[in-house]
């Protein structure tokens, strides 16, 4: 749907305070690590409000790091925050990059894939402005069923929404964790060596109205539940963070997560 990648109004600003320590944070360091001496230009696609960005800045100071995303909000956030490095912020399609072939030594997206309507456009894009070796790195998240704070967000809303559950998240972040297909749409974009790896972490969550708050009003989700009949914003989080503190107390607690790191060249 149109509406899956809207990150406006209030949503970035929700998105990076509730859900980035909690869902992106630990997944951002595992991509900071795979960053090599080598890797002295970087392309950061779908960067949202720079998480990624800042974990490799910290890591790798003297690299340079372009970040990039479609919504000129989420960048805004990301600029604001106090880092070093050496980072550039610059708004740009995944599917249609405005840079020179072989430009970059690593192309890194974390959790922005899902969100492309033409996977393998951005596929391509990402090889050609990849020098000869270099590496193409993101992150997706794996099966709604492995990440229990999205399931019970999900599940609970389904029982808010009877007649209309919104599926934003299993039809979007959630949805694109087919290895096989994965394999498939890098290797027809042009790259010969793919490697998925399933990555878990447990996250320390301070309460159950973290999780609700992120994912009822700081993602695309916002605007299912506010487009539907009775569609109260304030009525669905305190129904998921109900659903969460049935599973998890009321916190603090921690809880899994589980994503798929691709490494593809």
């Amino acid at each position: 749907m149109q509406t899956d990648t809207v990150f406006a109004g209030p949503v970035p600003q929700l998105y990076d305070r509730h859900l980035g320590p909690i869902l992106f944070q630990p997944f951002a360091d595992v991509i900071a690590e795979r960053i090599g001496a080598g890797d002295r230009q970087i392309l950061e696609t779908a960067a949202g409000t720079g998480i990624v960005t800042h974990a490799m800045a910290a890591k790798s100071p003297d690299s340079a790091i372009l970040a990039t995303d479609l919504n000129q909000a989420m960048l805004d956030v990301a600029a604001a925050k106090r880092g070093g490095g050496r980072v550039r912020w610059q708004p740009a399609d995944a599917q249609s990059l405005p840079f020179d072939d072989g430009a970059f030594d690593a192309v890194v997206s974390s959790f922005g894939v899902m969100f492309m309507p033409d996977k393998e456009a951005a596929y391509r894009e990402a090889r050609r402005v990849l020098r000869p070796g270099g590496r193409f790195l993101f992150t997706v998240w794996d099966r709604l069923d492995a990440n229990p704070l999205a399931r019970i967000a999900t599940e609970t809303l389904a029982h808010v929404f009877p007649d209309d559950p919104p599926q934003f998240m299993a039809r979007t972040p959630h949805g694109y964790n087919d290895r096989r297909r994965i394999e498939a749409d890098l290797r027809q974009a042009g790259f010969t060596a793919v490697a998925i790896e399933e990555i878990r972490r447990d996250t320390n969550v301070p309460s159950a109205l973290e999780p609700a708050m992120g994912l009822c009003q700081g993602t695309p989700l916002r605007g299912e539940i506010e487009a539907r009949d009775g569609g109260d914003l304030a009525r669905a989080t305190r129904a998921v963070e109900a659903g969460l503190r049935d599973r998890f107390g009321e916190g603090p607690f921690r809880a899994p997560l589980q994503a798929l790191l691709v490494t593809a060249s």
